[in-house]
């Protein structure tokens, strides 16, 4: 098949192009570069498979392809935080583009939506039926409220035109090609390990957190685009097995081998206490589950890591 991925130089988005062509696909990708890095894609460029065109999907883009990844958003809170506008327009306008997109040439898209739609949360573990606790006008809504918009922009697009959608929220990911500097909890621990740097905990370390290994996220991903139905979701896709922030901290410096000490900051406004997954819909109907231990997928990450830094 020919397979668009928005945000395909992004962390997630290049592990993605890299499988649909190990699969035998055509892939093209749009990037803007905000966040992604022409460097997660370089090994790719020779495949004659693989296009990458710079583009911002707030403007209009024509293509025909026969499947639409929606991935384009920054999705740290340093980076999304960084130009609010600008995120909220990405998840909106990007997402307004692409389905007008697949309604013209008839193609298949998904969208990757985020936990964050849940918030922090008062139902605990989160089933695709809680509606959220989101701050609307909080320092994080301009990627939550995004998120919640498009999937609505995508429900009626199936609605009103019979697009045919797919919705995933996606959980915690972590795994190589992750951004030193995103200022995501993984990467930050990872970074400051090697480091040696004291390991920064927001909060009292009590809050908790599901981390999934982006192999697990693709594999889900990919079940939910080739599923039967033209309108499924939204799905969550994440680790069901929840840790502290705290028991993340000590499992990198023990893995790290670091003489990393863990220092406490105060917790940021509107971040979330708990965060884990209700999967039993995944599991009923992609017959997914994630099955990368935390230990192992870390191990990898942290090879990764110390190659970059």
């Amino acid at each position: 098949m020919k397979i668009l991925i928005t945000g395909g130089a992004g962390f997630i988005g290049s592990h993605l192009s890299e499988r649909l062509l190990n699969e035998g696909h055509e892939v093209i990708v749009l990037d803007n570069y905000f966040t992604g890095q022409k460097k997660n894609i370089h090994h790719l460029m020779d495949n004659h498979n693989f296009e990458i065109i710079r583009h911002d999907v707030t403007m209009p883009f024509f293509i025909e392809v026969d499947q639409i990844y929606n991935l384009a958003c920054p999705a740290s809170p340093i980076h999304y935080q960084h130009n609010a506008i600008k995120t909220v327009k990405t998840s909106v306008m990007g997402a307004i583009n692409m389905l007008g997109l697949a309604k013209r040439i008839n193609a298949r898209i998904l969208q990757a939506s985020t936990s964050e739609v849940y918030g922090d949360p008062d139902v605990h573990p989160q089933v695709e039926s809680y509606w959220g606790h989101v701050n609307p006008i909080g320092i994080r809504a301009c990627y939550d409220e995004g998120k919640r918009c498009a999937e609505t922009l995508f429900v009626n697009y199936h609605r009103q035109n019979n697009v045919k959608i797919k919705i995933i929220r996606i959980f915690n990911t972590y795994g190589p090609r992750m951004h030193p500097n995103d200022g995501r909890v993984v990467s930050n621990f990872i970074v400051q390990a090697l480091q040696g740097r004291n390991i920064t905990i927001y909060g009292d370390g009590s809050q908790t957190r599901s981390f999934q290994y982006v192999d697990d996220l693709l594999e889900g991903m990919v079940r939910m685009m080739n599923s039967r139905e033209d309108f499924l979701g939204p799905v969550n896709i994440g680790n069901p097995v929840e840790f502290t922030i705290k028991e993340l901290a000590e499992k990198v410096i023990e893995l790290t081998g670091s003489n990393s000490k863990i220092v406490y900051e105060p917790l940021p406004q509107d971040d979330p206490l708990q965060r884990q997954p209700d999967i039993s819909l995944a599991k009923r109907e992609l017959d997914w589950e994630p099955k990368v231990p935390l230990n192992d997928g870390l191990i990898k990450t942290i090879e990764y890591f110390k190659s970059v830094i």
